[in-house]
C-alpha cells in the first residue's frame, strides 16, 4: 500500500495546478470551499458512532458541478477520506486498493436508489445532494490523477460487495450515511458497526475532481481527474481517530 500511495502522491502533486477534466469547472482550482484547513475523525463513545470531517477555507459544499446532460463525462465532485482500513471492513472481498470514504455531488446521475436524499419522494433525482460513498481506490495512469475507482467483471465470483451497492460494476456502496454541511464543514456520521467496529486506523483528506466515462474502454468508469488539496500535503494518512 506504502508503494500505491508514494506513486499516486507524486501523480497528485503535478496535478494540484493541472488537469485534463472536460467538465471540470473553471472555479473548482481556486475554491476556497476546495481549500483543506484541517480534518478529523471522532469517535462518540456514547452515540457509537465516527464523524468524519473536512473544514474547509470557504463554504464546505458550496461548489458543486454543473450538469451536462449525459452520463459519457459526468462531472463528481469530492471531499474524499483515503483510509487504512480494510475493504473486509465495509463490507467488501479481500482486494487490493485503497478504501476512502468519499462525499460526493454529481448532477447528472444518481447512484444511490436506496436513499431519497432531498426528501421528495423520488429516489433518482438527488445526485447533486451531497452524500457518501464507500470507494476502493487503485492506481490508474490513464487519467492525469492517477487513481480510479476499481473495477471489475461483472460476472466475477470472487467479488463481494455490500447489500447497498449501487449496481455499477465498481468497489462503491452507497451506504446512507448522514452528511452535514455547515459553514466551512462537511462532515459524515458511521455507525461503528458498519466500519467491522474499527476505531483506530490512520486517513487523510483531499478534495478532488472525477469524471465518468462508459464509452471509452480506455479509461477508468470513475476516474481522478484533478486534485485541488491535501490535508496532510503528503497523503501519508497521517491522522488518527480521536475519541
Amino acid at each position: 500500500m506504502k508503494t500505491i500511495f508514494t506513486t499516486v502522491f507524486t501523480m497528485m502533486t503535478a496535478i494540484l495546478v493541472y488537469s485534463q477534466g472536460n467538465n471540470e469547472g473553471s472555479s473548482f482550482k481556486t475554491s476556497p470551499d476546495l481549500i483543506i484547513e484541517q480534518t478529523s475523525v471522532i469517535y462518540s463513545q456514547e452515540l457509537d458512532q465516527l464523524i468524519f470531517t473536512i473544514q474547509v477555507k470557504g463554504i464546505a459544499g458550496n461548489t458543486k458541478p454543473k450538469a451536462i446532460g449525459q452520463m459519457d463525462g459526468a462531472p463528481v465532485l469530492g471531499y474524499v477520506f483515503p483510509t487504512s482500513l480494510s475493504p473486509t471492513d465495509v463490507g467488501f472481498n479481500d482486494t487490493a486498493g485503497i478504501v476512502a470514504m468519499a462525499l460526493t455531488s454529481h448532477p447528472d446521475f444518481d447512484d444511490t436508489p436506496l436513499w431519497d436524499e432531498n426528501s421528495d419522494k423520488n429516489y433518482l433525482n438527488d445526485g447533486i445532494v451531497w452524500h457518501a460513498h464507500w470507494v476502493i481506490l487503485v492506481e490508474n495512469t490513464s487519467v492525469p490523477g492517477g487513481l480510479a475507482v476499481k473495477q471489475f467483471k461483472t460476472n466475477d465470483p470472487s467479488v463481494i460487495l455490500p447489500p447497498t451497492n449501487p449496481g455499477m460494476p465498481m468497489y462503491m456502496d452507497s451506504p446512507g450515511h448522514s452528511v452535514v454541511t455547515k459553514k466551512n464543514t462537511i462532515k459524515v456520521i458511521v455507525p461503528a458497526y458498519r466500519m467491522n467496529n474499527k476505531k483506530n486506523f490512520n486517513f487523510d483528506a483531499v478534495t478532488a475532481y472525477m469524471e465518468v466515462n462508459p464509452s471509452n474502454p480506455n479509461l477508468p468508469l470513475l476516474g481522478v481527474y484533478a486534485v485541488y488539496s491535501i490535508a496532510s500535503g503528503n497523503l501519508s494518512l497521517p491522522y488518527t481517530v480521536k475519541k
